[in-house]
């Protein structure tokens, strides 16, 4: 294995179990703080359990490919499954994200009339067809319609993107990532537009006690958030999109370096995304701030406990006994 290859085998390890560490801190925090669990919290739910297990199938793939030293067949039945776990948690992902994104676009758009659109039984409704829709497209490679093979410069199976399956890697680009992809920015836009003339205006923020002026840094902030979120994705998605295209229509190969890194910025979004779309609100950072107390001060405790008992254990031993003097002088007076 030459250098190169071992640097982004141990890179795309890392980044993997980092993004499995981010998602499952997000889902110990649904677990904890019922507060969290609102009318569309299933969206981010589904978001987090898909790149989740996204990051475990590329830790067990990269580690079998590049440390392992093994290789899975083009034919194998375990590269099939492979390539379709990773098109479908995908397709489930960017398109979770999207209905996320619309969540946002409508709680600030439509306050009034967001609790009557957003219901629980319309966000199952749209998990369902979520996943029928992620099922179908990475089914089609086993009709014919396409392949999944394995890439041994980057050590995972994907959809292969050729001129013979033209039209199944088009409609994978185009309807599965630069559709989505695209809903996300245009939403954004907008939602970037409303916050800057709300915050041009000004805003008083009402509860049961008073209203208080909301100040429009708290706008710039938010809108600085929604910035990041639309640009991380135009920048992990883009170089994969411009090689799938690039190999549908040109026989030539891109570089290996190229494929390593498009492919690491896949598994990177897998690690942002619980950040930027959850964990940077300010009800998820508080919620993780009350979780590291309590785990600071359950740590505490059990280190006070077990000095107390060693504290209890030396003083029993170091008790003062009865000298020879003293038990003649108690067996005089008695």
């Amino acid at each position: 294995m030459s250098s190169v290859s071992l640097a982004y085998a141990i890179l795309i390890i890392s980044t993997s179990i980092s993004a499995v560490s981010a998602n499952l801190t997000l889902l110990l925090l649904f677990v904890s703080h019922l507060k969290l669990r609102t009318d569309t919290w299933g969206l981010t739910l589904n978001l987090s359990l898909c790149d989740m297990i996204f990051g475990i199938n590329v830790i067990a793939v990269a580690i079998y490919g590049s440390l392992g030293g093994g290789t899975l067949s083009n034919n194998g039945i375990a590269c099939k499954i492979m390539g379709f776990m990773l098109v479908l948690l995908q397709l489930a992902s960017l398109n979770s994200l999207v209905w996320a994104t619309i969540d946002k676009f409508t709680e600030i758009c439509f306050p009034l009339r967001y609790t009557q659109i957003f219901t629980k039984r319309r966000i199952w409704i749209i998990l369902i067809f979520l996943w029928i829709y992620a099922i179908v497209v990475a089914t089609l490679p086993f009709m014919g319609f396409g392949d999944y093979i394995f890439n041994k410069d980057v050590y995972v199976c994907l959809p292969s993107l050729n001129s013979t399956t033209m039209a199944y890697s088009v409609m994978l680009l185009s309807g599965g990532v630069i559709t989505p992809i695209s809903v996300i920015g245009i939403l954004y836009i907008a939602i970037i537009h409303i916050a800057r003339n709300q915050a041009k205006r000004g805003t008083f923020f009402c509860n049961d006690q008073h209203c208080y002026y909301v100040p429009i840094r708290s706008y710039f902030r938010n809108t600085l958030i929604l910035i990041v979120s639309a640009f991380y994705l135009l920048v992990c998605w883009i170089p994969s999109v411009t090689i799938g295209f690039y190999e549908i229509f040109h026989t030539h190969k891109v570089p290996s370096i190229a494929q390593m890194a498009s492919t690491w910025l896949i598994v990177l979004t897998s690690g942002i995304n619980p950040w930027i779309n959850s964990l940077a609100q300010r009800k998820y950072r508080s919620a993780l701030g009350e979780s590291w107390q309590k785990l600071r001060r359950s740590f505490q405790n059990m280190c006070f406990s077990s000095e107390s008992n060693q504290n209890e254990g030396q003083s029993s031993i170091q008790a003062p006994q009865c000298l020879p003097g003293q038990n003649i002088t108690s067996s005089i007076q008695t």
